[in-house]
């Protein structure tokens, strides 16, 4: 793992309640360029609504969010996009009656005068796809005939039209079998190569274990630990998970 000089992103002592429902409890937490950093926990946990104080989806009510050590509002997803922040989000938000390109570019499309720059947009549709060794059968299929591991890696690859520095991955694996878990991890490994820092959330410790830098477990709100994912077992993240310790 490279790790250059301070965070892209960061929380310190971030609190966020839901009237007497406190959701997270001083909350600290930091994500760097090359590296892939896993949040895990049961539900309940606190990890949607630690995206969405990530993502501009919600505003904390206490603590800051800071990009590249300066602190920002994120008062909404739009101005998180524009600091670097991209979000692939559990649902994916893909259509499934367009193809791929039309997927990628749906409301950015490129244009040659006043019509549509199809050659360029499907260009740049196979040059996305092959930095993250995606395998797809043609670019013009509809995301419907496309497998569940195809379809992350065209929503991964739409996130990165905007250059982000961070991409935030919401229960990725969640509803993906295991060839399909598998070729996603090799999308993120392509993605800490490509020199973005990502922040992905989990219920699957094997996931995370075979692909995160470092393991933050959230329990209850707060943050109940941080692991070298290199160094630690599985039995000490479940441990840190139930707050069951054997």
């Amino acid at each position: 793992m490279t790790v250059v000089d301070g965070p892209v992103l960061a929380l310190r002592g971030v609190s966020k309640s839901y009237g007497a429902a406190r959701a997270l409890v001083d909350v600290d937490l930091q994500v760097h360029a090359h590296e892939v950093v896993a949040v895990i926990g049961d539900n309940g946990a606190g990890k949607s609504t630690l995206v969405g104080a990530l993502t501009g989806a919600l505003v904390p009510d206490e603590g800051e969010v800071l990009v590249d050590g300066s602190p920002v509002t994120l008062s909404d997803p739009s101005v998180a996009r524009g600091l670097g922040i991209a979000a692939v989000f559990q649902d994916l938000a893909l259509c499934a009656n367009l193809d791929v390109v039309e997927n990628l570019y749906l409301g950015h499309e490129a244009q040659r005068g006043l019509l549509l720059d199809e050659v360029t947009m499907e260009k740049h549709a196979w040059e996305l796809l092959n930095q993250l060794a995606a395998r797809v059968p043609s670019v013009r299929v509809p995301v419907a005939a496309l497998s569940g591991g195809q379809r992350q890696a065209v929503a991964i690859a739409r996130s990165l039209l905007g250059e982000p520095r961070v991409i935030v991955l919401d229960e990725p694996t969640a509803a993906l079998g295991l060839r399909q878990t598998a070729e996603f991890l090799t999308l993120v490994e392509r993605l800490r190569e490509r020199g973005h820092g990502v922040l992905l959330t989990s219920h699957s410790l094997a996931d995370v274990q075979a692909v995160a830098d470092r393991i933050v477990v959230l329990r209850l709100g707060r943050t109940n630990g941080e692991f070298d994912a290199a160094r630690t077992s599985y039995e000490e993240l479940l441990a840190a998970v139930t707050g069951i310790q054997r």
